[in-house]
Order: C-alpha cells, then sequence, then structure tokens
C-alpha cells in the first residue's frame, strides 16, 4: 500500500484521497464523529473541570443542515442529535465518563422525553445547559435546556434516563460528590453538594416506564 502512494502522481493521490473521504461518508456519519472528538478534546484542552452537580453549556447553531423540509426551523430529530454534544461536554469536564470507564461500567441511553415550546430558527445561536437532576442505583437522569441567545427563552427541555451498565451509581456519584467537595473546598463554606430530591416530572416519567415495561414483558 505504502509503495503504492509512493508510486502515484498528484492526480491520482488526489482521486484516491476523494474516493476513501466518499466511502467513509456512504460507511460512516463522519461529521458526527469528528463533532464529537472535537468536542471532547476541546473540552479537556480549553474548559476548567466542574462539579458533577454543576450545569454546563453548550453553544450551537441552527445550520442548513439541521433544518426540515419547510427550510426555516431545526428539524425535530435534531434536538436529540445535539444533546449527544453537549452530554459530551458534560460527561468530559465534570470526569463522569472517565469515572464510570474506571469502575467498568457503561452509560447507555434507557429512555428520552423531550418537550419542544418554541422552534430554533435557521442560523439562531442557541445553547444547551446540562444538569444531572437525580439519580438512582441504576441510572442518572439528565435535563438539557435548550436556551436561544439573546433572549434566554427555553426553546425546549430534554429529560434523559442514563442507564449505567456493571456500575452502582448510588457508590459512583457518592464518590464523585466526595472528591469534588475536596478538590474545591472552597465550597464547604456554603451548603454541601448532596443528592437531589426526585422532581415530581420525573418520578411520573419513572412511573410511566415501569408501566410500559410491564405492559411489553405481558406482550401488550
Amino acid at each position: 500500500m505504502i509503495n503504492f502512494l509512493l508510486s502515484c502522481d498528484t492526480y491520482t493521490l488526489s482521486v484516491t484521497a476523494l474516493l476513501i473521504i466518499v466511502v467513509l461518508y456512504w460507511v460512516f456519519e463522519v461529521h458526527y464523529f469528528a463533532r464529537t472528538l472535537w468536542c471532547a478534546t476541546m473540552c479537556r484542552i480549553l474548559k476548567k473541570y466542574v462539579h458533577i452537580l454543576d450545569t454546563t453549556s453548550y453553544s450551537s447553531a441552527c445550520l442548513t443542515t439541521d433544518v426540515d423540509f419547510l427550510l426555516f426551523h431545526m428539524n425535530n430529530s435534531r434536538y436529540l442529535r445535539e444533546v449527544d454534544f453537549a452530554r459530551t461536554e458534560f460527561y468530559t469536564r465534570t470526569g463522569l465518563w472517565t469515572a464510570i470507564r474506571e469502575k467498568g461500567g457503561l452509560p447507555v441511553q434507557g429512555g428520552t422525553s423531550i418537550r419542544y415550546r418554541k422552534f430554533i430558527r435557521t442560523f439562531s445561536l442557541y445553547s444547551i445547559s446540562s444538569r444531572i437532576i437525580y439519580w438512582d442505583r441504576d441510572s442518572i437522569y439528565m435535563e438539557h435546556r435548550f436556551v436561544s441567545r439573546g433572549d434566554d427563552f427555553v426553546n425546549a427541555i430534554v429529560h434523559c434516563r442514563q442507564r449505567v451498565i456493571n456500575c452502582d451509581v448510588e457508590v459512583l456519584m457518592g464518590e464523585l460528590l466526595a472528591k469534588g467537595a475536596k478538590e474545591r473546598p472552597g465550597d464547604l463554606q456554603e451548603a454541601p453538594r448532596i443528592k437531589p430530591e426526585c422532581p415530581l416530572e420525573i418520578h411520573h416519567w419513572i412511573q410511566a416506564n415501569l408501566v410500559s415495561s410491564a405492559n411489553l414483558r405481558n406482550g401488550n
């Protein structure tokens, strides 16, 4: 392969590179993986560590690749795709991803609920604020808010259940809370950071998921 590349002229190399890029885009969604890698890398290089109960903010914009067939606002499916990038930033900056992997765990999406309030127009800027709002022994529940730049209007709100395989989430979060208190001793002058109470909407959502699971097991 190396001998072939060394023997090629500029035109052949250009065509070969173009074909490789086309094949990669045809087989994989290269743009998605590239953005995820870029987000994680920039967080490690340019952004500081935050407490596991802090809120992170991921900035983005609605481009022509994000719109639906009406062409003037973001496609509904794009919201969840953008949440992936916001969650990547949160996992990286809080150290949550590293902590899970060190315990041999793996986070997978166990459920998602999204409420659309107002569409995001093409070429408009927005941010996604992400935070943990609750957890139990098996899962972490996160909230993501799409906030318009300028008026700070919440265009959409997303709740996600991150099921963590092969890991006790209560132990994991307890260790991260203790680590945050140790690395940020100034916070001890404030109220201690403890596990939040389960929000009412999350409680009802969990119950709805349990009913759905029971129905599926019973063949309904």
